[in-house]
């Protein structure tokens, strides 16, 4: 009777294949990506490379891809496909025509994720949809000042990690109009900086999230200066929005180089 024998080099080299076979498919598997839009047909902010820069090292430090662009035409639905989020930095002015606002309408409802940065609520006034998205449309702002936040919301990953009161100096906006039934993270506390000639708001939101048309939506006021984008617990509430935006369900921590 013959007896089939296999030897301890022919499963060594067998194992060693497997592995190598796993290797190569992870190394192939792509990271999540997000797209950073960062057009303008208004008001240029200084900060916006430094936001360029700050969100393309959360992504190397955080295991995501990040693209940049200010091209309008890479909003369409073949383009999209491959981002888990879309984050709006400083955008301005009407910055989207008819087919691209479509094809970005399209994006949400089909479950993407939207980020909006500062200036995201200066921009598409003439579209609904986009403000409902948004969350609120820009209606003034004074001088740049410091003022006291309060953290709302201490359980997502945007402020979690944030002191109660936070006291930051930065832009700060209030709003014409905002969409009922924000989830609000953060606000301002209005005695603390001078409103100059703008109406006081009473509730004053800085930061909220909501679920909207199929999507994700999440927006910061802050960030219109450049020292913002090296500022440690802004970059982490940044990240945090980030990584609600693309639908993570568990955040990790962001590493800070020394």
């Amino acid at each position: 009777m013959t007896k089939n024998i296999i030897s301890k080099h022919s499963i060594t080299s067998f194992l060693l294949l497997l592995c190598s076979g796993i290797g190569v498919m992870a190394a192939q598997k792509p990271k999540p990506a997000v797209l950073v839009f960062y057009k303008t047909a208004a008001f240029y902010h200084k900060s916006i490379p430094a936001g360029l820069r700050a969100i393309q090292e959360l992504g190397r430090e955080n295991n995501f891809s990040v693209d940049t662009t200010n091209d309008a035409t890479q909003i369409n639905l073949v383009n999209l496909k491959q981002y888990k989020a879309v984050i709006f930095l400083s955008t301005t002015g009407d910055i989207l025509n008819d087919g691209q606002q479509e094809a970005f309408k399209q994006y949400i409802r089909s479950g993407g994720g939207f980020m909006g940065i500062h200036a995201a609520t200066d921009c598409e006034y003439d579209w609904s949809w986009y403000g409902q998205l948004v969350g609120a449309y820009f209606g003034g702002h004074p001088a740049q000042q410091t003022a006291t936040l309060h953290i709302a919301d201490k359980r997502h990953p945007s402020t979690l990690h944030l002191p109660d009161p936070w006291i930051r100096k930065d832009e700060w906006y209030s709003f014409k109009w905002m969409e009922p039934g924000l989830n609000i993270l953060v606000t301002i506390d209005e005695n603390s900086y001078s409103l100059g000639k703008l109406k006081p708001m009473g509730e004053h939101p800085m930061a909220w999230y909501h679920d909207f048309d199929g999507g994700r939506a999440f927006y910061t006021e802050l960030g219109h200066t450049e020292e913002s984008f090296s500022e440690p617990l802004y970059l982490q509430h940044l990240l945090g929005g980030i990584q609600y935006t693309m639908g993570k369900k568990h955040f990790k921590k962001m590493k800070r180089k020394n």
